[in-house]
């Protein structure tokens, strides 16, 4: 389901959210990615359309909105064109209404490929621009692209992303006891075993999330699919090319059940592996800093959840390792997600605010100010801001990784929001692998 919920359920969200940016006229253009941001408008000359708006329509509120709006404060002012942004938090049910009822933003930030299929397909989307097409080709891999693509045709470009391959850690702690990164699947078992066989609980975890719970879970399958098999067969898995309770998909479930439903390895600081369904995602990892579990797998997102003035850095109080791959000869696997930008409509100043998103111009001037991950390929590192946020940027630009959005964001929303939370939930709590996966696909959409 809504990839862009997840991560914004890690910050401070409240009511719906308009910005507007009012533009004057600067001149100027190119797509000089060093430039951008330095009040030099001949950097923005093919975008320049004075005198026009556009609206943007997305879930994102607060202060990553107001971030938004400063990274594109400049284009808006130098092109003319007024960028009117409106965040919300009912985005994914409004969007649908708003197209349906002839009132469709001219660009939106959709967060699940099997939405934009759905529009794509309904007629609604246009089609990407010849130069959006151009930058969208140049900044990001065909690993990201594939997903706003539908019949052939382009309908979005990428824009952020975030990095769920992850585990979280303490650096101080395994300073103090003399831990070492594990960087393969091997190494990281036989921490866990290490912790362990001296008392501890290595793994802690929460998959509690309202309306959402079960997602986390949903999560750690993905990702240990992308480990026990080939990205070719976790994209038949997605696309139900194969059944959700063929023995590829049991065997994945089976592997993250030696960790999450193995009570000798969870729930550090909470309990037994059951505690796990009814601990909030949002507190799953913090027993980390009380040295009460060692180890957590969730999302770089999961950097906004710890408390106030914890520092997040390679030396700092948590920081985050690669999940690591089980056989390294196929690869990083990676499970991500990200939002696209898509258009509803085809005016010049629409395309020409879309072009720009996908530009590493934009990449960068959002990455300078902070709390940003993106794929694309002309963002200079050293202008990501934070330790997470470049441990990410990294990964997702090493030319080993294998990268996969996340499946339940490509299923049916009966399925991906509906019976695979439900689904992992009632794992959790004891139901066995088979069992769990035939009620999963006993709900696929005829």
């Amino acid at each position: 389901m809504a990839v862009i919920s997840r991560p914004r359920q890690a910050l401070a969200v409240a009511s719906a959210l308009g910005l507007v940016l009012t533009a004057a006229a600067c001149g100027g253009g190119g797509d000089d990615d060093s430039s951008a941001g330095t009040g030099d408008c001949s950097v923005y000359d093919a975008y320049k359309h004075d005198g026009t708006e556009v609206s943007i329509y997305a879930s994102i509120r607060d202060t990553e909105a107001d971030l938004l709006e400063e990274s594109w404060a400049e284009f808006s002012e130098c092109t003319g064109i007024t960028i009117k942004y409106e965040g919300s938090g009912e985005f994914e049910a409004q969007l649908q209404v708003r197209v349906d009822g002839g009132n469709a933003p001219d660009i939106a930030f959709i967060p699940q490929p099997g939405l934009i299929k759905r529009f794509a397909d309904s007629g609604k989307l246009k089609a990407v621009a010849a130069e959006t097409k151009t930058q969208a080709e140049a900044n990001y891999s065909a690993d990201w692209l594939k997903y706003a693509t539908v019949n052939g045709q382009l309908y979005g470009a990428p824009f952020g992303s975030n990095v769920k391959s992850f585990v979280w850690y303490s650096p101080k702690t395994f300073t103090e006891k003399g831990y070492k990164v594990p960087t393969t699947w091997d190494e990281m078992i036989a921490l866990s075993d290490q912790i362990a066989g001296a008392g501890g609980k290595p793994w802690c975890a929460g998959i509690e999330s309202g309306d959402a719970t079960g997602w986390p879970a949903t999560d750690w399958i993905e990702d240990v699919m992308l480990r026990t098999q080939t990205p070719e067969v976790y994209d038949q898995w997605v696309n139900h090319e194969i059944p959700f309770n063929d023995p590829k998909v049991a065997e994945a479930v089976d592997r993250a059940g030696t960790i999450l439903k193995n009570d000798k390895y969870v729930n550090g600081g909470f309990g037994d592996s059951k505690s796990i369904s009814t601990t909030a995602f949002q507190e799953g990892g913090l027993p980390i800093l009380e040295d009460k579990c060692t180890l957590h797998r969730q999302a770089s997102f999961y950097a906004n959840q710890w408390p106030e003035g914890t520092k997040v850095a390679e030396d700092g109080d948590v920081y985050a390792f690669y999940f690591p791959a089980i056989d390294a000869s196929g690869g990083k696997p990676i499970l991500g997600a990200g939002e696209f930008t898509v258009a509803f409509a085809d005016r010049p100043e629409v395309q020409a605010v879309q072009t720009y998103l996908a530009s590493g111009e934009h990449a960068n001037t959002r990455a300078k100010l902070g709390n940003w991950v993106s794929a694309n390929k002309k963002l200079d590192i050293n202008n990501v801001q934070n330790p997470i946020d470049k441990l990410s940027v990294g990964i997702l630009q090493d030319p080993t990784t294998v990268f996969r959005f996340d499946g339940s964001d490509l299923m049916p929303a009966s399925v991906g929001a509906g019976t695979f939370w439900k689904g992992m939930v009632d794992w959790i709590n004891g139901k066995d692998t088979a069992g769990t996966l035939s009620y999963i696909e006993g709900s696929w959409p005829k």
